[in-house]
């Protein structure tokens, strides 16, 4: 390779320690480019009884995910906006059926979809052949967790016709939304009179068929879901820097809302790390093994 060939390569990933296909049914497979950017294949086993649900975040050395300040809401500042943080959002989300958020998170992207093509444009033509060859949609549906029901129709996450989206809220919060104008492609479910659970929100995924769940956030969803013993793996890129915290400057950290007693605190297990520059790509499991 000549030196402006190399200097033109893209970054790959590099395994570091690689997980294996699993002996179970899984989604995934990787071919081509999608193959060479991750340095290796990806799967994901898939449960019997319920959605695999997985996770996706970025964060700094010191657990942060986001300064939540007008300016640097969302991950692409703790990433650095990392073109191969982006490549791995995207893979991620077109091996799901439902890319699941917060409402919170949907308001602190208001540019943002949370589809393979818009998160890296590039491999958009791999991202939706690996789709076809799943036998998925073509796109991930936009699953919106939120119990006032206080979310933008318009916001591009939702109002791009070629997106399905479910919006999952209170008996009230439903009410609301029904009173407004809304395209065709996105579905109200209350699911009572209190907050949605996370039970009730897998529930109401189950029913619409997802067998993949990704779910990107925020933090405070995250943590639900961890205490309802819901979350199976962490894909966890960390970024190298050190963002702090203050009284004057508080930021959100990984799980938020959520505390766990010392007998009690979820541990993980490191299947896959990989790098590229000085990011770390993890991947933890933090259910037991799928049989």
């Amino acid at each position: 390779m000549t030196v402006a060939a190399a200097i033109a390569a893209p970054i790959v990933l590099q395994p570091l320690v690689e997980a294996a296909k699993p002996n179970v049914p899984s989604r995934g497979g990787l071919s081509g480019g999608l193959r060479q950017r991750y340095g290796g294949d990806l799967w994901i086993p898939l449960r019997a009884d319920r959605p695999t649900l997985v996770a996706n975040f970025v964060s700094t050395l010191d657990g942060v995910i986001s300064y939540a300040t007008p300016e640097a809401p969302g991950g692409g500042e703790i990433s650095g906006f990392f073109e191969l943080d982006r490549f791995v959002m995207g893979l991620l989300r077109s091996l799901a059926d439902t890319v699941l958020i917060g409402a919170g998170t949907l308001r602190a992207a208001p540019d943002e979809a949370w589809t393979p093509r818009s998160v890296h444009p590039a491999s958009a033509g791999a991202f939706a052949t690996l789709r076809r060859g799943l036998g998925l949609r073509p796109q991930p549906v936009t699953a919106v967790v939120t119990a006032s029901g206080d979310v933008d129709l318009e916001h591009p996450g939702l109002s791009d016709p070629s997106v399905d989206a479910l919006i999952l809220t209170t008996d009230a919060g439903a009410a609301e939304l029904h009173a407004r104008p809304m395209r065709q492609g996105v579905e109200i479910v209350a699911v009572g009179p209190d907050a949605p659970t996370p039970t009730a929100v897998l529930d109401a995924l189950v029913a619409r068929g997802a067998r993949l769940v990704l779910c990107e956030g925020g933090p405070h969803l995250f943590g639900q879901l961890l205490e309802a013993h819901l979350v199976d793996e962490l894909f966890l890129t960390i970024a190298p820097q050190i963002a702090g915290r203050a009284a004057d400057a508080p930021r959100l950290g990984l799980v938020e809302g959520s505390a766990f007693a010392v007998d009690a605190a979820p541990w993980a297990r490191i299947t896959d790390l990989r790098r590229a520059a000085h990011h770390l790509f993890t991947r933890y499991r933090l259910t037991e093994e799928i049989s």
